[in-house]
């Protein structure tokens, strides 16, 4: 077999091989092999059919197309490895010419990755928010915590803000009641904005008992999006009371003795999540400046396929999930669809160049990831997945899953190879020591971009 390498661009190639006859014998024995157990000649066992009564009842072309189509794909990936090609997704391939006892030439047009240049990242500076809490997140933090230990008592009046109201609903839609638009017994704390839009207004002022009518668009169900009478009945009307903030309340909600430690575990806990928080920016401003300086060609077909893909997710899962289409969804959030489309393009070429620049540092600084890291990387990604990691772990290995994983660890290691390297400074002029959160931190910048180019 002989193979040649042509470049039509940065990301695409063109590969052209002439394959001698001799070397298509083992699939063509296969492609009468195969031929023989799927047919039947009278006169003759089945399997035992002697290849020149195949051609000529069937046709020495259909013998060819067999192995011709057993035979592309070895040689195919003989030429990429032979060229040292690193490719993405399926290759256009042409067969050229095939003549029968001479030769087989094809091309094979494929996409590949492009070569990257990773230039001096040492100079990069970036500038971070610093970790202040004041006392006003102190004690909003702890005001939160005493909202959870709230308790409820009956009163006999009407409904007012902050009370909890036991309700009973009913949806209509053109006059008709929904089959899922009906629900008794419902907790609503007034002014909490959890139900839908205008419940407050209709409940507050009634008493147990009462009921009133609104007209408010429906959030989920069958008849999302839709405009809906709903009819609700107060059947209790609750007053909400809050523990008083004292050592009694701190040994109630903590296992402090004191108020005073209860505030200042507060406080430590807000340091923690700001200092993660911290981080996190760290890496997507480090990560941005590191694009900036690599001049970094996207494969088109792989850009439209991970556009494609970016939004199948949305449609089919997220938005699915919430009862949405995407034309609703565009409405919510005030976006034409030519602004959703330009946006989702941005995002998968800055999630695809992610990956290219970030596997170019590892292999430039040839990094390796062992199996604790990959298992503390299996652990966090169950957890957020919502599974256990025996369930996750099997999911992965029977998806064949692990080097993708293998990856993700890798490019996390090269962003923090970067991060390491550069100058980072809060908004006081401090510089940032982030040593202490890299155990804590798995670089989410590079997660988030993470893409199966």
């Amino acid at each position: 077999m002989k193979s040649a390498v042509e470049t039509l661009n940065p990301t695409r190639v063109r590969l052209t091989v002439e394959v001698p006859f001799e070397e298509l014998k083992d699939s063509l024995d296969a492609a009468y092999k195969k031929i023989n157990q799927q047919v039947t000649v009278k006169g003759f066992r089945k399997g035992k059919i002697p290849a020149r009564v195949i051609d000529q009842r069937f046709g020495r072309g259909a013998v060819l197309e067999e192995a011709v189509n057993d035979a592309l794909p070895k040689f195919y990936t003989e030429a990429v490895n032979e060229a040292e090609l690193n490719v993405l997704g399926q290759p256009e391939v042409d067969i050229t010419e095939l003549k029968d006892n001479e030769t087989l030439n094809f091309t094979a047009e494929v996409d590949i990755r492009p070569a990257i240049e990773i230039p001096d990242y040492s100079g990069i500076e970036v500038e971070v928010d610093a970790v202040e809490v004041s006392d006003e997140d102190v004690d909003k933090a702890v005001e939160e915590l005493r909202e959870r230990f709230a308790s409820t008592s009956p009163v006999e009046r009407a409904a007012e803000d902050g009370d909890v109201v036991t309700i009973d609903l009913e949806a209509k839609v053109e006059g008709e009641v929904l089959e899922d638009g009906v629900a008794s017994g419902v907790s609503y704390t007034i002014g909490s904005g959890e139900l839908l839009e205008g419940i407050d207004d209709a409940v507050k002022g009634l008493e147990a008992g009462g009921e009133a009518t609104f007209t408010s668009e429906l959030k989920g169900g069958s008849a999302a999006g839709k405009e809906s009478e709903v009819t609700v009945k107060v059947t209790q009307v609750a007053k909400r009371e809050l523990p008083e903030l004292d050592d009694d309340f701190a040994q109630l909600a903590s296992e402090f003795d004191t108020l005073d430690e209860l505030k200042a575990d507060s406080r430590k806990r807000l340091e923690n999540m700001k200092q993660y928080d911290q981080a996190t920016q760290a890496q997507e401003r480090v990560l941005e400046k590191l694009l900036e300086l690599v001049e970094v060609p996207v494969p088109e077909k792989l850009l439209a396929d991970e556009i494609e893909t970016r939004k199948h997710n949305l449609v089919n899962h997220q938005l699915g999930q919430m009862g949405l289409d995407l034309a609703k969804y565009l409405e919510i959030q005030g976006k034409s669809e030519e602004e959703f489309d330009a946006e989702t393009k941005e995002q998968a070429e800055k999630g695809i160049k992610t990956q290219f620049v970030l596997d170019e540092l590892v292999n430039k600084e040839k990094l390796n990831v062992n199996q604790e890291e990959l298992t503390e990387h299996l652990m966090r990604r169950a957890q957020s997945s919502g599974m256990s990691p025996d369930q996750f772990a099997q999911a992965v290995v029977e998806g064949g899953q692990v080097p993708m994983l293998v990856g993700e660890v890798a490019r996390g290691k090269a962003l923090a190879v970067v991060v390491e390297a550069a100058t980072v400074k809060d908004t006081n002029g401090e510089v940032v020591d982030l040593d202490d959160d890299e155990d804590e931190t798995e670089t989410p910048a590079a997660e988030a971009e993470q893409t199966e180019a």
